[in-house]
């Protein structure tokens, strides 16, 4: 008992100095004095909606902002307290709904540092941390994670296969202070590693040393010529054969036509190109590797995980197709307090979705077989009517007798 109450003791410690920096749910229509759209010139920006969707759990703690117009880009941000990750994990977390069955756009976050100016946001502003799905089409369905680093923004070299279908999901990036991350996806790890090893913000720590070359007399052949094989004498036959079986055209004339000639065939005794068998190398060595040497350029840094200024985020995005909703953003310290939210608020919301969705696609498929069912009997019936016509006309009709012809012949 004395443990049990300790465990739950430490739990509520852990959950009282979890600090979370931002939190946007979208709970009602505030959102729209908190959050600034862009009016950067020369792009056509679509607009936000609150909405839960067509198929929810429950239609108001559902709701998030969704694009409402298609072909658009979308520029939306806010700013807040600006804090530093720094010796503490960072973790970001929103959740993603394509409930249009998106075909291509982005669903992706982006944050900012203090430089962040809302109304001139826009796809070339700077950022430093950009993480979420993106789709387009067959080929690209993928988690961007790009961090920022000394000026240059840097993509994992992982591929990351985001959710594609049309429920919401929740996205989670964690980095720590050891410079290693985590991606999520409903609350479930997908990938994991090392900063260094799956980014290139660092040249590599070895390089091949430019004074090494390969020994002239280096053998890496694993076989070779044997020097005793010889080619056969009669080995040396041609491809192509007049085929002997031709016969010169009985209207060839060879003054008109030329001299006439058998059409080729493949020569069944050609054996192609002559090569001697392989025998082992006797001065094999092995494959010759490159020897490698310190880079001079390489130099660690403890602090890749570390953003020094995190003051905004946003959705600068571009969709071909709207209906995307985006909600329950959070940036916290605690990876544990975000795991949490997401199974408190994302499951029971991805649960009711698809009960609603599937109740909804069955009142749609009795609908439609109602409908086909409909058409089939007013096509039997047209056809009906149309039998009985063509009976009535042919009742009809007066036979011909062929009463004048007889009495003609009477005649």
């Amino acid at each position: 008992m004395l443990l049990k109450t300790s465990l739950l003791v430490l739990v509520a410690i852990s959950l009282t100095n979890a600090e979370v920096f931002f939190e946007e749910n979208f709970a009602d229509d505030t959102w729209e004095s908190t959050w600034e759209y862009s009016e950067h010139p020369g792009k056509e920006f679509g607009k936000f909606k609150r909405s839960s969707g067509k198929f929810f759990n429950d239609e108001e703690k559902d709701k998030g902002i969704q694009t409402s117009e298609d072909f658009r880009f979308y520029a939306l941000s806010r700013k807040f307290q600006a804090f530093s990750n720094k010796d503490k994990p960072l973790v970001i977390q929103f959740r993603v709904k394509h409930e249009q069955n998106i075909d291509c756009g982005g669903g992706y976050v982006k944050v900012f540092d203090n430089s962040l100016t809302g109304k001139e946001l826009h796809g070339d502003s700077p950022y430093l941390i950009m993480f979420g799905p993106d789709i387009c089409g067959p080929g690209t369905k993928k988690v961007h994670v790009i961090f920022s680093y000394k000026g240059k923004n840097h993509l994992i070299n992982k591929d990351i296969r985001c959710k594609d279908d049309v429920y919401s999901h929740l996205y989670t990036l964690i980095v720590r202070p050891d410079n290693t991350y985590e991606v999520l996806i409903d609350n479930e790890k997908v990938e994991s590693g090392s900063l260094e090893a799956d980014w290139d913000f660092l040249p590599p720590k070895k390089i091949k040393d430019p004074s090494a070359k390969k020994p002239e007399d280096w053998e890496d052949n694993a076989t070779i010529d044997d020097p005793e094989d010889t080619k056969p004498e009669d080995w040396d036959k041609p491809q192509l054969i007049p085929d002997k079986d031709a016969v010169k055209p009985e209207d060839w004339d060879d003054e008109m036509d030329g001299e006439w000639e058998a059409p080729q065939v493949n020569n069944p005794d050609y054996k192609g190109e002559w090569k001697p068998k392989q025998i082992d190398n006797p001065k094999y060595k092995g494959p010759w590797v490159h020897p490698e040497i310190d880079n001079p350029e390489y130099t660690a840094d403890d602090n890749l995980y570390l953003r020094e200024e995190i003051a905004g985020i946003g959705f600068d995005l571009w969709q071909v197709k709207a209906g995307t909703i985006f909600g329950n953003v959070l940036i916290t310290d605690d990876p544990e307090h975000a795991q949490k939210v997401g199974e408190d608020v994302w499951r029971p919301m991805f649960e009711g979705e698809k009960k609603m969705k599937e109740a909804l696609d069955e009142v749609e498929r009795k609908k439609r077989d109602a409908e086909a069912a409909e058409a089939g009997a007013k096509k039997a019936d047209d056809e009906d009517e149309d039998e009985d016509e063509e009976e009535e006309d042919s009742a009809g009709e007066i036979p011909e007798t062929g009463e004048e012809d007889h009495d003609h012949d009477e005649l």
